[in-house]
């Protein structure tokens, strides 16, 4: 058993990745953020973002920013290029992220 709030001793210097599963087309991770931004990611897989505690902001190539809080949920398709701008320090972010590879057929 595994409590998705039980948390290291913050704040974090880097981001704190943690996988809860792993299968053939399918992981699971709880990710915690104490402020950290991110590179432009351009992942192969389908995202389906929760972030369970804090706020965040995501911005695409456009401009078009999107500002999350707690409870909110975003999918992202695979290639959709985007980058974290913002993420909260009190509380710190705590995301659920879930990476899949739709199945054809």
């Amino acid at each position: 058993m595994h409590n998705i709030f039980e948390l290291p001793e913050l704040p974090l210097a880097q981001e704190l990745v943690t996988t809860l599963m792993l299968g053939k087309n399918v992981r699971i991770e709880r990710i915690v953020s104490t402020g950290q931004v991110s590179d432009w990611y351009n992942q192969p897989d389908t995202e389906y973002v929760i972030l369970l505690q804090g706020e965040a902001t995501l911005e695409y190539p456009s401009g078009k920013t999107v500002k999350m809080q707690a409870g909110d949920t975003l999918l992202l398709l695979p290639k959709e290029e985007h980058r974290v701008i913002y993420t909260s320090t009190e509380p710190c972010c705590i995301w659920l992220c879930i990476f899949f590879t739709a199945l054809v057929g």
